[in-house]
């Protein structure tokens, strides 16, 4: 039987990799001219736009004019464009950011005809779990990858499975997504694609996909011309050119043939899935996380509840940054510097749009809230206790101060510090008095306001007096004409003592209740001092001290009753006990489960490239500090202690493939530590300046038990791994290193992440496999390396790209990294891991009222979502929405459970369920003001709430 070749042609359009994305956009603007006219003036020729709207917008942007050619082309079906914005790495960006990416790569393809009904995935860096509902959530039926298929796969075609079951036929790039771009003008064709047929048509039953392209690549002129003489041969196999969209619409296996996939693809069986991409260039990691939350949970959330006029545009604006620079050769850090320079700005761009929204939601509850009040605001669907510190004027008689609560009730605070009143001092001629004025800029200065100033023309002192708010009738121009007088009077050759001096403040911690999705008003009161000890300042300490071991947890302790003990190497909040040890790593106990070792960091040679970590032949590990020395930091009390560990270190200056330098650098790392009231986890946070190359940093938290599998957090779902990964022959070293979003989790310890990392479970240093000994996660906070890509690679056979120096991506400079450890028996579901992550994530945000300075203390409730292992994924109105709200929850479990939306204070009127694009998929029943969502395990879901909304107090 004479086979039938369906011929692709395509590129894959990197819009910016090892060329930033202005110089490729030259380029792609030349390869689509060429295609539109070949389109037009040839009628059986085909084209696929690499499954991404961003680069024909690109083009468009550059070349307006060709839109209705454009437009006519998708419409004859000679141009396949969508359904992405953008081709983005699955790892390093949220399940949420893949959704709108989705929607608004459907809808600018939408504006030009019909799109392609596809999941074209053909160059990431494997897939997450969730993809197949991901994109039935859109309304797409079939997927086509590459990159982490497992070897069990042997045909062209497989049933990809959701953790929730939802499956979609996939199409398998078994020799990538340019198996064919060698195939014509070399004047040997047919004898080419015969011989392509030999080596790959073991992959198809019969009809064979040619993809016709690579990166950055157009069809030959003469690509139609040498189709047609293949064809004419008799013997010879049949060609259809064609898009994908027409490959996939013809009939395919059955569904019971398929071979069954089930979860995150990121085999290295079938081609190299390039893990080494999770940890290079930390900061854009860190710019994508932080931004992706400000969006989602912050800005959006507070702008649908809370503003009568929504800013639809300027947040569609911030979420195109972020999904821009969600490409897998772009918050990947994967490309030049100048690239990473550009998508970090992207990210920022996004960034500050979604704190102005932020903060614009809000104003209504500053204006309502009275001046010298603050306001909390809630970013989480359910009412919580939240730890806030800030710093605020305090008259200085006020023995003890708490916080006054809607209603009057007032809740204890703890001072941790009194920062000094006086900002600056300094001696002035008599003459220069008049010109101090000429520093105050309107009625600022050092940042505060202008409340009054005092002259002493006696003691020839002059004292400025600041404040939050000042005097609003303060009068500059009167002040300078005062001191004018002052200078002239105290007569030449005096010199005046100039103090600036701020109003009593105190740096103050609280617990605080606050109310779903909402915000409320407190302010400073004073209050009866508690009967607690004395706060006694620690000075810091070096070696062994005479401190006790850690209560056991669950234990009855003066901490549990009166707040968080704290004294030289010591934190306990009567739910985990932390020590410092001589070595500077904590001993951390916590629900009955003690670890020794946490926070233990080993650095290694790291002569890889930005897509593949590569150890020296002759690696040095250090993890031994060279000195160690405890600082306590703050005071004790009810609510927050902390301290900080100083350690430093000598790291050999660079590696290469053979070793590392002789010679070392003196790297200092600060890690403070820190326990909150009711927290069942230790924060830290690493501070230090990388000053030195080619290394790997890892930081180590050991488990309870030893773990043979871990559990990781991210895109919506939480996957189970072995510690190993699976090999093949295509060259790349399978290494076990794995990406987590949100918390990792093995042996009894998770480790909660504010930005995506790699982690490893590697054995303690004194045992030599997990089943002899202990186990340990190592989390990578830093890969330092100097190429895009390395020709010669110990852990990969080809090159991933062109040998371009990257000295950017050493990240020479200051570095930081913020997690928490949180011990625990049983499993991570049944521990609240997820629970205690969303919070640790998601803080209140704090403003400061500019009401009435005598009105009542207000709060206003937001929308509540409740159920068993429910997570809040997004909630936002859209444009055309005057009050319904669009919210997306997940069932983070394996357990069948009922989101609950709604609440007496804000009742739901009606609720719809909707698809990922907002389409409607028919009403639900509303009762008692609420509405209940069934979710199978693992399940997404959209629901279109009416509550009211904007909402007011």
């Amino acid at each position: 039987m004479t086979a039938m070749v369906w011929l692709v042609p395509h590129t894959h359009w990197d819009r910016e990799w090892y060329e930033p994305f202005q110089r490729f956009r030259l380029r792609l603007v030349d390869l689509m001219d060429d295609v539109v006219a070949r389109a037009e003036r040839e009628p059986d020729f085909r084209f696929t736009m690499d499954g991404q709207m961003a680069a024909v917008d690109d083009y468009l942007e550059v070349r307006p004019e060709q839109t209705e050619a454009v437009r006519a082309l998708v419409a004859r079906g000679q141009l396949a464009i969508g359904p992405w914005r953008v081709l983005m790495d699955e790892f390093l960006c949220s399940g949420e950011t893949m959704i709108r990416n989705l929607e608004m790569g459907w809808a600018d393809a939408a504006r030009l005809g019909p799109v392609m009904p596809i999941g074209y995935l053909p160059d990431m860096f494997g897939h997450c779990a969730q993809m197949p509902q991901l994109l039935r959530h859109i309304g797409i039926e079939q997927a086509v990858v590459w990159r982490g298929v497992p070897a069990e796969v042997d045909s062209h075609e497989f049933w990809w499975r959701s953790p929730d079951g939802t499956g979609i036929r996939t199409e398998f790039l078994a020799n990538s997504y340019g198996n064919a771009a060698d195939v014509f003008g070399s004047g040997a064709a047919a004898e080419r694609l015969a011989a392509r047929l030999a080596t790959q048509s073991q992959w198809y039953a019969g009809d064979f996909l040619a993809m016709y392209g690579t990166d950055h690549a157009a069809p030959l002129p003469s690509l139609m011309s040498e189709v047609a003489q293949v064809d004419s041969d008799p013997d010879g196999p049949r060609i259809k050119v064609a898009t994908l969209t027409e490959y996939l619409a013809q009939a395919r296996h059955p569904r019971e043939a398929l071979r069954v996939v089930d979860g995150e693809l990121r085999s290295h069986a079938r081609a190299n899935i390039l893990p080494g991409v999770l940890s290079v260039r930390w900061q854009l990691k860190e710019a994508m996380a932080r931004t992706e939350r400000l969006l989602t949970r912050y800005a959006e959330p507070f702008a649908a509840l809370h503003l009568q006029t929504l800013p639809a545009h300027y947040l569609a604006m911030a979420w195109r940054r972020v999904v821009d620079s969600s490409c897998h050769d772009s918050v990947t850090g994967c490309g030049v510097d100048e690239t990473a320079v550009q998508v970090l700005a992207r990210l920022q761009e996004g960034e500050h749009a979604a704190q102005a929204v932020r903060d614009r939601a809000l104003t209504a509850a500053e204006a309502l809230s009275p001046a010298g009040s603050v306001v909390i605001a809630n970013p989480l669907a359910a009412q919580r206790d939240d730890v806030i510190d800030l710093t605020l004027p305090v008259p200085a008689h006020w023995a003890a101060v708490g916080f006054e609560l809607p209603g009057g009730r007032v809740v204890p605070a703890q001072e941790v510090s009194r920062p000094p009143a006086e900002l600056a001092r300094e001696t002035v001629p008599a003459g220069d008095l008049p010109r101090l004025m000429h520093r105050v800029h309107d009625r600022e200065l050092f940042g505060l306001q202008m409340d009054r100033i005092d002259i002493d023309a006696a003691a020839r002192r002059l004292t400025f007096h600041l404040a939050d708010h000042g005097d609003p009738d303060f009068d500059a121009i009167a002040a300078e004409a005062r001191l004018r007088s002052a200078a002239t009077e105290s007569g030449p050759g005096t010199v005046w003592d100039v103090v600036t001096e701020d109003e009593p403040r105190r740096r103050l911690a609280a617990v605080v209740p606050a109310p779903a999705l909402g915000w409320a008003a407190l302010r400073v009161a004073e209050v009866t001092p508690p009967a607690l000890p004395t706060p006694t300042a620690e000075s810091p300490t070096a070696g062994p001290t005479s401190s006790t071991t850690p209560a056991p947890a669950g234990s009855t302790s003066e901490t549990g009753r009166h707040g968080i003990r704290q004294g030289g190497r010591e934190l306990d909040n009567g739910l985990v006990q932390v020590h410092v040890d001589d070595d500077g790593t904590l001993t951390v106990v916590a629900d009955g489960v003690t670890l020794r070792g946490v926070g233990r960091l080993v650095d290694g040679g790291d002569p890889g490239d930005s897509y593949n970590y590569a150890p020296p032949a002759h690696d040095v590990l250090v993890g031994e500090p060279a000195r160690v020395s405890v600082v306590a930091l703050g005071s004790e009390g009810p609510v927050v202690g902390a301290l900080r560990v100083d350690r430093r270190y000598e790291l050999p200056v660079t590696s290469d493939l053979a070793g590392r330098s002789d010679a070392t650098e003196s790297t200092a790392v600060a890690m403070h530590v820190e326990l909150r009231a009711g927290e069942p986890f230790v924060r830290l946070r690493l501070d230090w300046q990388n000053v030195t190359r080619d290394h790997r940093l890892r930081l180590h938290v050991p488990t309870a038990e030893p773990a043979t599998v871990s559990h990781a957090q991210g895109q919506l779902a939480v996957v189970e791994r072995g510690r190993t990964a699976e090999a093949g022959p295509v060259g790349e070293h399978p290494l076990p290193t794995f990406p987590a979003e949100r918390f990792v989790d093995a042996g009894g310890v998770a480790v909660l992440l504010g930005r995506t990392v790699e982690y490893e479970v590697v054995d303690s240093p004194d045992s030599p496999d997990a089943t002899a000994g202990g186990t340990e996660i190592a989390v990578t906070v830093l890969r330092s390396i100097g190429y895009l890509s390395r020709n010669v690679h110990p852990y990969r056979s080809e090159p991933a790209g062109p040998q371009l120096p990257t000295p950017d991506a050493q990240a020479l400079g200051p570095c930081h990294l913020s997690l928490a450890v949180m011990p625990h028996q049983g499993s991570w579901s049944a521990a609240g891991v997820a629970e205690a992550t969303e919070a640790y994530l998601h803080p209140v945000v704090v403003t400061r009222g500019a009401g009435p300075a005598d009105g009542p203390l207000p709060s206003v409730e937001g929308l509540s979502l409740l159920g068993a292992g429910v997570d809040l994924v997004s909630l936002r109105r859209r444009a055309d929405a005057d009050t319904a709200v669009e919210v997306r929850v997940v069932n983070m479990s394996a357990q069948p459970t009922v989101a609950v939306l709604g609440s007496d204070a804000v009742p739901v009127t009606a609720a719809a369920l909707v698809d990922g694009r907002g389409g409607d998929q028919g009403g639900l029943v509303t009762a008692d003001g609420r509405v209940r969502v069934p979710l199978r395990p693992w399940e997404i879901a959209a629901v279109r709430v009416d509550i009211g909304a904007p909402l007011r107090s």
